[in-house]
C-alpha cells in the first residue's frame, strides 16, 4: 500500500487529490507524473520561446542603435570615409547651401571592381570562355580558329593578344542566339554554379561589404543608386537587384543592337548585328541604353 506520507515523497512533497486516499494505484501515480513532466516541459518550452523572442528584440535594436551610429561600419576610419558623411549631411540638410531635392539625388556605381571583383579579369570575360568551352563540340571550326582556339587550350595570352576585337568575338559568339529569358537563366546557372578559381566562392558571394553599406546608407538618405559600367547589361541586371538593392532598369551598360525576325509566326529580336560598347572619356565609362525593365519576352539578344 502507498501511504500519504509515502506518495508525497514521491511526488516531491506535493498533496495531491490522489495522495489523500489510503491508497493509489500505480495506473493513477503514472498518469499524474506524466502530467506534471507534460506541464514542466510547455512551462519550459514557453520559458525558452520568450528568452528567444527577447533575444531577437535585443539583437535587432542593437544592430539598428549600431547601425545608426555607424552606417559605414566595414570604412576604415579616415579621409574618404568622413568626406561621403559630410557630403551626404550636406545634401540632404534643408536650408544647406549644397541642399539637394530627393529627386535629384543621384548615385552611380561602376560594377566590376567597385561592387564585385574582377580577379583576374572581368567575370563576364570567364563566363564567356566557360561558354565556348560548352558550346564548343557544336563549333568544329574553332578548334583551328583564333581566339576560340587559345580559349579552349587555355592560352590567355594568345586571347589577350587579340585585343578588344577578339573579345567581342567571343562575346557575340557566347551571347547570341537565343531568347532574353533563355540568356537570363544562362547567367543564373552559370553564375549560381561557378566559384572563382582564387577564393573558391560562388561570384555572387564576391562582393564587396564596404559598398553595400554604401549603397544602403546613400538610399537611406534619398538617393537613387545606379549602376553604370562596361560590362553587359544583360549579365548584369539578372543580378543586380538581388545583389546590390538596384533594379534593372537602373543598370546602365553594353549591349548589343538585335535585327527583328519572324520565328514560328511570332516576332522577335534576332541575332545580335552589332555591339554597342561603353566609351571612355576623361577616364570616365559612359554608358548608353534606355533604363527600363525589359517586357515579359522581349525576344533574342
Amino acid at each position: 500500500m502507498v501511504t500519504a506520507d509515502r506518495l508525497k515523497i514521491l511526488l516531491g512533497g506535493r498533496t495531491t487529490r490522489c495522495a489523500r486516499l489510503s491508497y493509489c494505484s500505480p495506473q493513477k501515480l503514472v498518469n499524474h507524473g506524466a502530467a506534471m513532466n507534460l506541464n514542466q516541459h510547455r512551462t519550459w518550452s514557453g520559458f525558452r520561446f520568450f528568452m528567444l523572442t527577447f533575444a531577437g528584440i535585443f539583437a535587432a535594436f542593437f544592430l539598428s542603435a549600431s547601425y545608426a551610429a555607424d552606417p559605414l561600419q566595414s570604412w576604415n576610419d579616415g579621409a574618404a570615409k568622413t568626406a561621403i558623411l559630410e557630403f551626404v549631411a550636406a545634401v540632404t540638410e534643408k536650408g544647406n547651401k549644397d541642399y539637394v531635392d530627393p529627386s535629384r539625388r543621384i548615385a552611380t556605381f561602376d560594377n566590376d571592381g567597385t561592387l564585385w571583383v574582377e580577379y583576374p579579369m572581368y567575370t563576364q570575360f570567364l563566363f564567356a570562355f566557360d561558354r565556348i568551352k560548352t558550346l564548343a563540340p557544336q563549333h568544329p571550326e574553332w578548334k583551328t580558329t583564333q581566339p576560340f582556339q587559345a580559349v579552349l587550350e587555355g592560352d590567355m595570352k594568345t586571347v589577350g593578344a587579340s585585343g578588344m576585337k577578339g573579345l567581342m568575338e567571343l562575346i557575340m559568339a557566347t551571347h547570341s542566339g537565343m531568347t532574353a529569358a533563355e540568356f537570363e537563366k544562362t547567367v543564373l546557372d552559370w553564375l549560381g554554379n561557378t566559384r572563382q578559381d582564387r577564393f573558391k566562392r560562388l561570384y555572387t558571394e564576391l562582393i564587396y561589404q564596404p559598398q553595400l553599406e554604401l549603397l544602403a546608407y546613400l538610399r537611406a538618405n534619398g538617393f537613387k543608386t545606379f549602376i553604370v559600367s562596361g560590362g553587359g547589361i544583360a549579365f548584369m541586371r539578372p543580378i543586380t537587384e538581388k545583389a546590390y538593392g538596384i533594379p534593372p532598369e537602373q543598370v546602365v551598360g553594353s549591349s548589343v543592337v538585335a535585327e527583328f525576325q519572324d520565328r514560328d509566326g511570332k516576332a522577335s529580336a534576332g541575332s545580335p548585328t552589332e555591339n554597342r560598347l561603353h566609351q571612355r572619356q576623361g577616364g570616365q565609362t559612359c554608358g548608353y541604353l534606355p533604363t527600363h525593365r525589359s517586357p515579359p519576352d522581349p525576344g533574342l539578344w
